[in-house]
Formats: C-alpha cells, structure tokens, sequence
C-alpha cells in the first residue's frame, strides 16, 4: 500500500473513533428518560462497534476477512443512524444540534463503508 492510503485509513480509523466518542459524550448529557437510557446504550454500542470492526478490517488475515469486517462497519453505522433518529433531545436546542451533527456523521460513515464495500469486491 503507498503512504497516502495508509494515510487515509489511519484518518478513517480516527473519525469512526472520534465519532464513537462523540457519542459517548452525547448519550451522557441527554435526558434520563427510559427510552433515551436505553436507546443510549444500544447507540453506544453501534457506534464502538463500527470503530472497532474498521480497525480489525485494517488487521484482516484475508479480502473474505476484510470484506465482512467492512459490512459489519457499515451495519453499525447504519445500526447508528436508527439510535440517533429514535433519541429525543426534548427540545434542547444544543443537544439537538449534536444529534443532528451526529447522525450526519453516521450517514457519512455509512457512504464511505459502502463505497470501500464495493472496491473491494
């Protein structure tokens, strides 16, 4: 591989984990409603699960290997997107902008997990 695609994967590496962070961040300052706890948890898990299947993709022992690691990433994005929509920010206008930024950032995710998907097939 040259330098700048091992550049753009360590790049993608960091956003999936910036972004898993995000959220982390954001589930702890939402409402502690009953739906928002649990809904937080599960967007917690998608969005470390995306980071973490994009990295053990990068460490693939084969293109099957990296293959599923991808959709798996993909998946979890797309798994990320349902949390974000179904969260309710109760009309905190801060809040609301970063669920909105985030699920922005999961649909983007999502794009360039397909678009690696599809090249690799």
């Amino acid at each position: 591989m040259t330098e700048i695609q091992n550049s753009k994967q360590y790049n993608l590496e960091e956003r999936a984990l910036k972004f898993a962070k995000r959220v982390r961040n954001f589930v702890k300052r939402l409402p502690k409603t009953t739906a928002n706890i649990e809904d937080g948890k599960q967007l917690i898990r998608s969005s470390g699960s995306q980071a973490a299947n994009y990295i053990e993709a990068n460490e693939a022992l084969s293109k099957k290997d990296f293959l599923m690691r991808i959709k798996i990433s993909r998946k979890e994005s797309k798994e990320s997107t349902l949390w974000l929509n179904l969260i309710g920010a109760d009309g905190i206008n801060e809040l609301e902008k970063e669920r909105l930024e985030l699920l922005q950032e999961a649909n983007e995710l999502t794009k360039i997990f397909s678009s690696i998907m599809r090249k690799a097939e």
